[in-house]
């Protein structure tokens, strides 16, 4: 048996976004870690830093000066390390394109489901001898989800609840081919980051929700066309509501008991027996194994 790997307690909440994020006015307390994983190094240095008194971990995605594609972020290595620091609960911040009319730029949007058009990137802890299958129902955490319309609510931030992020590989934006598809399908935002970072979670048994921070109209409506400059320009004026809600819903989340699903999606997971399992990938995941082993 794996000897059993210690987490380092450090933070129970934690936001992944840009890296502005973690600049909130009030956050306290504030220094850097760096964390080593199992799956390499994840996007940057780990901020950690008090907000009304509770201790939160910050990881900017795309790494300080936004240097990191989305296809070629170490989402294993991100997810990972959280974990690591005793991480129990994910608010992921990230700008995204509208493909519903009513849902307009400037907007938040808290989906509660996926939609996966990713190609190349890594999405499970599993395989190299370990088979793991795990729950995916229900992609994002509702009592997550529900406190952060909550907030949203109660600092009148102009948002939608309820709704289909569908994730794309990029980097490039779409074709209106694909934009008009993806609205035929009846899908709400367009992005590139939530997965596999919500199916990592999930396997990692952290709860994890999303906001979309809503910049454009993809390229779906006329004249209206998704350009870098309008995404920059929007994002801006986001990222100033999405600090606030992250201020607000923190305390909120501390307060709640976790206890949902989401914390026990590996209790079944595993169908690999005992005496078969890789001994070297057994060791990579005894930080998520161990309860139950």
């Amino acid at each position: 048996m794996a000897k059993k790997q210690s987490t380092k307690q450090e933070a129970k909440i934690a936001v992944i976004g840009g890296s502005g994020m973690y600049e909130i006015d009030g956050v306290r307390n504030v220094k850097e870690v760096k964390v080593k994983t199992p799956f390499g190094d994840p996007s940057d240095a780990i901020t950690l830093g008090e907000i009304e008194g509770v201790r939160c971990a910050f990881l900017p995605r795309h790494a300080r000066g936004h240097r990191i594609l989305p296809g070629e972020l170490n989402s294993r290595a991100n997810i990972y390390a959280l974990k690591l620091l005793g991480v129990e609960q994910i608010v992921s911040v990230s700008a995204c394109g509208s493909l519903k009319e009513e849902v307009k730029p400037r907007q938040f949007l808290i989906p509660d489901q996926i939609y996966d058009r990713t190609k190349d990137r890594p999405c499970t802890f599993f395989g190299e001898g370990i088979v793991g299958h795990v729950g995916f129902a229900e992609p994002f955490c509702k009592e997550i989800s529900g406190a952060l319309a909550k907030s949203a609510r109660a600092l009148n931030i102009d948002h939608h609840y309820g709704g289909t992020y569908v994730c794309i590989e990029g980097p490039m934006f779409s074709t209106k081919a694909e934009s008009n598809v993806y609205r035929h399908l009846g899908f709400s935002i367009i992005g590139m980051t939530a997965v596999p970072e919500a199916k990592l979670a999930r396997e990692a048994e952290i709860c994890y929700a999303t906001v979309g921070l809503v910049t454009d109209y993809d390229v779906w409506k006329e004249g209206e066309e998704v350009t870098v400059e309008t995404v920059i320009a929007n994002m801006k004026e986001n990222t100033e509501n999405a600090k606030k809600l992250i201020k607000h819903v923190v305390p909120e989340l501390a307060e709640r008991q976790v206890s949902c699903p989401c914390t026990s999606a590996l209790k079944f997971a595993v169908m690999t027996k005992l005496d078969s399992k890789n001994k070297k990938t057994q060791n990579k995941l005894k930080l998520l194994l161990q309860k139950y082993n």
